[in-house]
């Protein structure tokens, strides 16, 4: 039974790779030219999510934040920033409290990008370009917990946070600023010695 959702989870990102890089070129050319911080939103799981990829990001060089999509409407969006780049996250992407955030963002001057795998949303249309994963079956029974379309995010999230840090050439020491404690604070600093 629990390696029945391990393997809808795996079957998930497998499905995920087949997906032709090249997609993900234009979210990839304004997250590389983004000269302030990379802003995640989301509610929910998606929200989660998001959080944990702002965290990502920031561990490799990348500043980032989480803004929660509801509480960016009742003053958080004074947050971001012009320069900024907003990654809008929504499995379905007609989520209701992401949505409404693109259009008062773009007024700010921010540059949006969808993370859904509505390709035909409205978050699709309205941002400026899209980060988009295959629609998939979640691996509950019911097929409603967010499960392999969190875990699919997460993935795909974190190989862009790779990609972006490959790209700035961030190195081993410049984790070591960002990441001080820990096992692998300890770890890293031995090798500076």
């Amino acid at each position: 039974m629990l390696k029945e959702t391990m393997e809808r989870e795996r079957d998930g990102i497998t499905r995920l790779m087949e997906e032709p890089e090249e997609q993900y070129g234009e979210a990839l050319e304004m997250l590389s030219a983004c000269s302030g911080r990379v802003a995640f939103m989301g509610v929910g799981k998606s929200g989660h999510i998001a959080g944990k990829l702002a965290a990502t990001f920031s561990s490799l060089g990348i500043p980032a934040i989480f803004v929660h999509s509801t509480e960016a409407m009742h003053g958080d969006l004074g947050m971001i920033a012009r320069g900024d780049v907003a990654v809008l996250i929504s499995n379905s992407g007609n989520t209701r409290e992401v949505v409404q955030n693109v259009l008062p963002l773009k007024e700010n001057g921010v540059k949006t990008i969808a993370f859904t795998s509505g390709r035909d949303s409205e978050l699709a249309r309205l941002c400026d370009c899209g980060i988009f994963y295959p629609k998939l079956a979640e691996a509950d029974e019911w097929n409603l917990a967010p499960t392999v379309s969190s875990t699919v995010t997460l993935v795909l999230g974190d190989a862009i946070a790779c990609e972006l840090s490959r790209r700035r050439k961030f190195t081993r020491a410049d984790f070591h600023r960002y990441h001080p404690n820990g096992s692998l604070g300890e770890m890293l600093r031995r090798e500076e010695e």
